[in-house]
């Protein structure tokens, strides 16, 4: 298996060279189209991304898991919602934002995008102050 795997983008070879881009490059694109629709409260990651965000370190591709096979790119986005909303809805969201955003940024063919809805985000309502 390849050490730095990459994809490469076969329509966009020229004299000038090749273009790849990097499985995390993806993972950012998909991360910021996902949590752009109305609906998701937050990206789901792990301890790491959790501790790094804590510490300052924005991290885009948080919640998202790309698997470069050779079918094609399958994307996994872990996320969780509003309490409220129409979960098929937002997922069916989720999965149109991503595929657009990535086939507009990289021309890349998205076999499948799988939403994973990990939890529910209630609003947090602050005390008035007259009923303190």
């Amino acid at each position: 298996m390849n050490e730095n795997p990459s994809l490469e983008l076969e329509e966009q070879k020229s004299e000038l060279g090749k273009v790849e881009i990097s499985p995390e490059v993806i993972e950012v694109i998909a991360g910021i189209a996902a949590s752009e629709v109305d609906g998701v409260a937050t990206m789901r990651g792990n301890f790491a991304t959790d501790v790094a965000e804590k510490l300052g370190r924005k991290n885009h591709g948080k919640g998202v898991k790309v698997d470069l096979e050779e079918e094609g790119i399958t994307i996994d986005v872990s996320v969780v919602i509003t309490y409220g909303v129409s979960v098929p809805d937002v997922a069916n969201l989720i999965q149109s934002n991503v595929k657009q955003a990535l086939q507009t940024m990289t021309a890349i063919d998205i076999q499948a995008v799988n939403v994973h809805v990990v939890g529910v985000q209630f609003e947090t309502v602050e005390p008035n102050q007259d009923e303190l």
